[in-house]
């Protein structure tokens, strides 16, 4: 079996982790059970560009029970978690090419091993797969028959591509299902979040003025969990519907010019470019440490702050020190990427389940359904995205109230008023 891995040898500890995030990813073990016994995928190529962590290990390995054939690259190069590409290949017999610390070619040739199985239906986190089939294996696109997109970045770039006529076929946009969203994105990534700047600094949130920069769902999960540990939050903001919400809901809000002057930890959250310029840096007090926790580095202008940057150092692990023109420090953490992932160890298994049923099911879906699929970036159906939420409440032990046949008939009439 052709892969590139770290080292083989950690396959045993991988496994045991493995194990650990599939006892709280109860709807995903559901599925899997049922794709073990139907076979949805069987003869399906399925090449996936996403974080290898145990919890997307547990995914691979449902694809692979509803017979699949799969392989995986990363879709970062900090995010990898070598153990468990380990476990992937040595114990599932899953192709894997991701090793955590990969250089930028090195990252893009995984990307094109992957693609060598001539996939029918592309996984993306980031849309860096997809983008690099479109710039240069056209030829694998006919016989494609859709994808999916895991999150926000990927989507944006996605819907770009539909709207300039330019993908070459459809995707299930994962990411806006409500049951990855509203949890994953807020719950798992406002945890992973403060966890991974935690670790790399070991330094007291309470007290401290926390930047958020971007309200989106993640930015909410971050603020929330910034202002439990005793932050001061500051949201950042270029959208006035959700800055007022941010101010509805107990935050300051101000420009970037004035957060930099006052922020001690700050961490962007927004799927765009340089929302930390050059400027905002030398604003900064000494010591201030900035990080990010969307899909790519460009969120942080780093050839900016290296051209006003006398000198530069590792002063811990993922903790790079700058000492700016003006004599002040500033520390990055995790090279600008991911830190949830380069220094920590990614979103709660259970936030995952949620996230990962609607990758298993979309990848059913597709494979049911993609005749009747345009080139265009698709929402995850609805009757996926409540049956998801009913088997995670099922799993945790809720149960619900039905409609009964008065009430239905009420929401469906017009003649019925006050």
């Amino acid at each position: 079996m052709n892969f590139h891995i770290k080292d083989e040898n950690l396959a045993d500890k991988g496994k045991l982790r493995i194990e650990w995030a599939g006892q709280s990813m109860p709807v995903l073990n559901i599925i899997r059970d049922r794709f073990e016994k139907e076979k949805p995928l069987k003869g399906v190529r399925i090449a996936a560009c996403l974080h290898v962590t145990t919890e997307t290990a547990a995914l691979m390995e449902t694809l692979k029970a509803g017979g699949a054939d799969v392989a995986i690259c990363a879709s970062n190069p900090l995010s990898t978690q070598d153990d468990v590409a380990a476990s992937l290949v040595k114990n599932s017999d899953i192709p894997v090419f991701a090793i955590k610390g990969e250089d930028h070619d090195t990252y893009y040739s995984h990307i094109r091993s992957v693609l060598k199985i001539k996939p029918m239906i592309t996984m993306d986190d980031g849309a860096d797969l997809v983008s690099t089939l479109h710039s240069e294996k056209k030829d694998l696109i006919p016989s494609i028959l859709a994808g999916t997109e895991e999150t926000t970045t990927g989507v944006i770039r996605l819907r770009s591509m539909a709207m300039d006529k330019v993908l070459g076929y459809p995707i299930i946009a994962v990411n806006d299902a409500k049951t990855k969203h509203f949890f994953d994105n807020r719950y798992g990534t406002g945890q992973s979040t403060i966890d991974g700047i935690i670790r790399a600094t070991n330094r007291l949130l309470a007290g401290s003025a926390f930047v958020v920069c971007g309200y989106g769902w993640c930015g909410r999960g971050v603020a929330n969990r910034a202002r439990g540990m005793g932050a001061r939050v500051i949201i950042t903001e270029v959208d006035p519907l959700k800055s007022l919400e941010a101010v509805m809901d107990g935050y300051a809000v101000m420009p970037m010019e004035e957060a930099a002057r006052i922020g001690d930890i700050y961490c962007t959250l927004t799927g765009n470019i340089h929302v930390i310029r050059k400027e905002h840096f030398l604003k900064m007090k000494e010591g201030a440490i900035v990080s990010n926790s969307g899909h790519f580095n460009v969120e942080l202008d780093l050839d900016g702050l290296a051209e006003i940057t006398e000198k530069r150092r590792m002063i811990r692990e993922y903790v790079e020190e700058y000492t700016l023109v003006n004599g002040k420090r500033v520390y990055v953490l995790g090279e600008g990427r991911l830190i949830n992932l380069a220094a920590a160890e990614g979103h709660p298994s259970s936030v995952m389940d949620m996230s990962f049923a609607n990758q298993a099911l979309s990848a059913e879906y597709i494979a049911k359904h993609h005749g009747q699929m345009r080139k265009e970036v698709y929402p995850v159906p609805e009757e996926i995205d409540r049956r998801i939420a009913l088997m995670k409440l099922q799993s945790m032990g809720i149960h619900i109230d039905k409609l009964t046949t008065e009430q239905e008939k009420y929401l469906s009439s017009w003649e019925m008023g006050t």
